[in-house]
Formats: C-alpha cells, structure tokens, sequence
C-alpha cells in the first residue's frame, strides 16, 4: 500500500482516510511543528513507533515552511503541493500578479511595502472608489480583512498594522488595497491538475448580511452550498490553475452581474464533505497521489 505522508491532522486528513484506504493509499499524519526533531533521525523522526517502512509521497507541504523544509529533508519524498507552489499561493499579492500577467481578471488592486509615508498610503487610497478592502498579504480565513469607507479609516488601519508590524517582526509587512465588490457571490472552486472537481458558494446567512458582516469565509459563518459552476466560470477557474501550474488548487471566485474575478487561491485547501464533489472525486484524489509517487 502507497504511504502518504500528511502535514496537518484536521479535517482534509480525517476525510481523506478511508475513501484512500479503499483505493491503496494509507495517509499518516506527519507532525513537523510544535515538537523536537532529532536531524539525523531521516524517516523515523516522523513515525509513530508502531509505525514501520518509509513515505512514498507527501500531500502538501507542511503549514509552517521552515520546520517543512526540515521535514522536507529528512524524509526526502516529492510532494503533490511542493514548496514552490506553496508560495506561489502564499502571498496574495505574487499570485494575483501570476494571474494578472496570464491574462486572467482579478480585482483592481494595489501592493502596499510596510512601513511606507502616509502620501504613499494617500496615492494607494485614491486609486479605488471607496470603500476599499485591506488584507494582509499572507493570511487565511478572512483573519485581519478590513473595509474602509473614508480616508481617515483608510489610514487608521494602516497605523494598526504599521504597529503589528513593528511589534511582532513578521515575515511579511507588505499588505494588499482592492477594490470592494458589493453583492459579489463568492464561489471556492476545487481543481486537481487544471481541471474543476466540484464548487460550493459561500454565502452568509440574511440576518448576517443584515447587521452588517460581508466576509463570506465560512470560518466567519457563512454556508458553503455545493454548485454546478457556469461554464465560463469552471473555465475562468482552469485558467487560473493553469497559470499558477498547482496541481491541488482551491480558486476563489467573485462574481458580480457583469464581472467575474479570481480574488484568491489557495494551495492547501480543506477537503469538504463527499457531496460537495462531482462524481469520482476521490479516484482523481488517489490518481494525483499516485502520479506523484
């Protein structure tokens, strides 16, 4: 049976157990942070001590990239989603250049380098009709999105992560600005290899909208329903994945009633439930496996 080794241990691998099981493939979890790791220890270090032989294959790159490339060397395996194309769906502002240079729509938007002078903040504020959305550069989950309806909003966020930045020496202290869509429907796209294998489209409750909330993350509370997608836009998705070249793809969509845009990707996208997926889902799950062993 085909050992898969799995870096994170919540939904994807708990889903991803039996339906591969069932198909020769036998995931365990690899845990890479929040540990000790003896760097000589090669394959062993990451198994269970009921555990015997070798992985052949890794399912994502592990979450955290410098414990993954410890990981990485010790257990000397390819992965589907390697390095590379972690980070060409890490930071928001590389992919959607990616996306933009192919030729594929995206929001209006603009790469803020953190700390800047308020002019720089002012020329990136008066680029969009307000209001205007801000995000981190490299988060997950809708965590730190604002909306800005003014400028003096505008600039008041920008303070708050000038003073994160300041405080917590992060990895990245660039952040995006883009233009807001109202009543954009949001639409989470799975490909493997380029091509589309189920949608769901993310939407808040009406009392939710109603008081105000916009952010159709479904960690924020909104329902992820499973759609059949427009041809055009399962079309707009297999282009995006053909131009960031990432063999496990999440693409998400917004779709207003006369545009339609990639907002942003994801590398390591949750396996939702069964029904969400067209049919044979987990045999093109196990056939992208399998070709990367």
């Amino acid at each position: 049976m085909l050992q898969l080794a799995v870096a994170t241990n919540a939904e994807t691998y708990e889903r991803m157990q039996s339906p591969l099981r069932e198909r020769g493939i036998d995931p365990q979890h690899v845990e890479t942070a929040e540990r000790s790791v003896r760097l000589a220890a090669g394959d062993r270090a990451y198994r269970p001590a009921e555990r015997t032989g070798s992985f052949d294959v890794g399912f994502v790159f592990p979450p955290r990239l410098a414990e993954g490339g410890v990981a990485n060397g010790l257990l000397d395996i390819p992965w589907v989603n390697g390095r590379e194309e972690i980070l060409r769906s890490r930071f928001k502002g590389e992919t959607l250049a990616h996306l933009s240079t192919a030729g594929v729509p995206v929001p209006e938007s603009v790469v803020v380098s953190d700390p800047t002078d308020e002019s720089a903040l002012r020329d990136a504020f008066e680029q969009f009709d307000p209001p205007v959305v801000i995000k981190p550069n490299s988060t997950t989950r809708g965590v730190g999105v604002a909306k800005a309806h003014d400028l003096d909003s505008f600039l008041g966020i920008c303070d708050y992560l000038d003073l994160v930045h300041d405080y917590r020496a992060t990895g990245d202290q660039s952040f995006l600005v883009q233009e807001y869509l109202p009543g954009a429907r949001d639409y989470r796209v799975m490909l493997i290899d380029g091509e589309v294998v189920g949608a769901v489209e993310r939407r808040l409750p009406e009392e939710a909208l109603e008081s105000g909330q916009w952010k159709h993350n479904v960690h924020r509370g909104a329902e992820a329903t499973g759609v059949s997608l427009d041809p055009a836009l399962r079309a707009l998705a297999e282009r995006a994945a053909e131009a960031l070249d990432i063999p496990w793809l999440g693409v998400d969509l917004l779709v207003t009633d006369d545009r339609a845009v990639v907002n942003e990707t994801n590398a390591r996208p949750t396996i939702d439930t069964a029904t969400k997926y067209e049919d044979g889902f987990w045999d093109d799950v196990a056939a992208l496996i399998e070709s990367h062993a």
